[in-house]
């Protein structure tokens, strides 16, 4: 081919080798490689060379697992990851997509949800966990199974909080016992363990296989050895009952627990005893969240200084500093986004009804959104947009940089979790009230209505996805269900399959 005939390249007057021509082209865009490549057919060959494309491709964020040599041609792969990002954009801001809900059976009132890439855990009061896979369109929802015991005939207790990660699910329930499910190995428990009392809090890397409950004054850490053998890797006593929980992600070695138990913070390391990373008598952590470095919680001050209100502290968890206070509002922070923020910035939630987003560097807020009617319940943000749950159940999406809301939606109870990747949101609404009473004092009917039970919304935002998802959630079940109601009779699409 003509390309590898090129040894030199006009550069004006002078003859360059392709190899160095090649160095001076990497410092250019996508626009001055464009115009490059119309001075002449030497240099179109150069600009268009897959070296140049492949490194702009992975400099802008995009197929950051492929190698070179996964491509033909790099320019062109670049421009449908940009037409698909355009895409993608256009349908978040005017809520192009398809909407599911995660539905399970009659008389079962939803108690907690957690999702990790489009997979979603939900535990209910008949003590059944279940998991959706909503990156398939045709998603299933398999329960996960229970230890059984000798004496386990009657009712399960309520389950108290689940979590999953890549390659874990985790399920408390309210008798202080937890299971672990390995997602690859199937519906079996691969470990199980009891605490004597209720448990407060269950934290779950987003990697890794290590679990932190906390229960009464203990938190105990359990991890799997070499071997693949389960055991419990640290225990930690501690003066007061824990609020708050979290795994520090991508520790290498034993894990790191952040504990938050009323007005102490606590950092929790195997093999040392638990460190006070923060302590101020009499105010209390409102909420938590933690990176690989740093912890980021609010607390609540109570007035009794007006010149110290309500502020989110961001601590590194290597030097244990405070790096900076950020935030002076009346309401308290009711919850915070780290982890899942761009860097450098922060999201919280507040009572007084606001979503704030800070820039950490600064120490100062970027934009301060009105949202709900009640307190913000839920929050995360990304480089453009901001998704925010409230009390009151509206999940509302706004433009970060406009400070505009988008749109919203509204359900019955709280929004207690919020997730989005690039093309998928989740959101899920608790019920406050576990045990909803049926129209008289005297009916606990089990069959409680539907619209006390909570509900688990998957959006989906990206074109390709919309084909299968168009096809309505009541004409997608197959026909091997044993149970259907007037809401979910299911036609069976092909009909073939009938």
């Amino acid at each position: 081919s003509f390309q590898n005939e090129i040894n030199e390249v006009p550069f004006f007057d002078v003859q360059l080798p392709y190899e160095l021509a090649l160095k001076i082209f990497r410092y250019l865009g996508r626009a001055e490689l464009g115009r490059c490549a119309q001075v002449s057919r030497t240099w179109k060959i150069l600009a268009e060379d897959e070296v140049l494309w492949y490194r702009l491709c992975q400099e802008e964020g995009y197929l950051l697992d492929m190698s070179i040599s996964d491509h033909s041609c790099w320019k062109l792969a670049l421009k449908n990851c940009r037409a698909r990002e355009r895409t993608l954009k256009y349908n978040w801001k005017n809520r192009i997509g398809a909407v599911s809900q995660l539905r399970y059976e009659l008389g079962k009132v939803l108690c907690d949800v957690h999702s990790w890439d489009g997979v979603v855990i939900a535990g209910y009061t008949s003590g059944e966990v279940r998991l959706w896979d909503t990156r398939t369109w045709d998603y299933t929802a398999p329960v996960l199974e229970a230890v059984q015991g000798p004496g386990d005939a009657g009712p399960r207790p309520h389950v108290s909080f689940v979590r999953i990660n890549s390659s874990l699910a985790v399920a408390a329930h309210e008798d202080g016992t937890v299971s672990v499910w390995n997602l690859l190995l199937g519906r079996e428990p691969i470990h199980h363990y009891q605490h004597n009392q209720k448990i407060q809090a269950l934290a779950l890397g987003p990697e890794g296989a290590a679990v932190a409950t906390a229960s009464g004054f203990e938190v105990k850490v359990e991890s799997p050895d070499d071997r693949g053998f389960w055991h419990t890797t640290a225990t930690f006593e501690i003066q007061k009952l824990v609020n708050f929980l979290n795994l520090v992600p991508d520790v290498t070695g034993s894990p790191v627990a952040v504990a938050a138990a009323e007005d102490i913070v606590y950092l929790l390391k195997a093999e040392e005893p638990g460190k006070v990373l923060h302590s101020v008598y009499g105010q209390p952590v409102t909420c938590l969240d933690v990176s690989a470095q740093e912890a980021a919680f609010g607390i609540k001050t109570f007035g009794w200084l007006l010149n110290e209100p309500n502020q989110i502290l961001l601590y590194n968890l290597e030097t244990n500093q405070c790096l900076t206070k950020v935030g002076n509002s009346i309401g308290d922070f009711s919850c915070v986004n780290l982890h899942d923020s761009p860097p450098h910035m922060l999201v919280a939630g507040n009572k007084d009804r606001r979503v704030r987003v800070f820039d950490l560097r600064r120490g100062e807020s970027v934009c301060s959104l009105y949202a709900h009617q009640l307190g913000v319940s839920a929050v995360q943000m990304d480089d453009w947009k901001i998704v925010s749950g409230g009390e009151e159940g509206l999940v509302c999406v706004w433009d970060q940089r406009m400070g505009t809301k988008l749109w919203e939606m509204h359900a019955r109870h709280p929004v207690r979790h919020v997730w989005f990747n690039s093309h998928s949101l989740i959101t899920a609404n608790i019920p406050e009230e576990r045990n909803p009473r049926g129209s008289s004092s005297t009916d606990d009917d089990p069959a409680v209505h539907r619209k006390y039970r909570g509900i688990i919304y998957s959006y989906e935002f990206s074109g390709e996805q919309l084909a299968g998802d168009s096809v309505l959630p009541i004409c997608r079940s197959s026909y091997d269900e044993l149970t259907g109601y007037s809401y979910n009779i299911g036609l069976a699409v092909p009909y073939d399959s009938i």
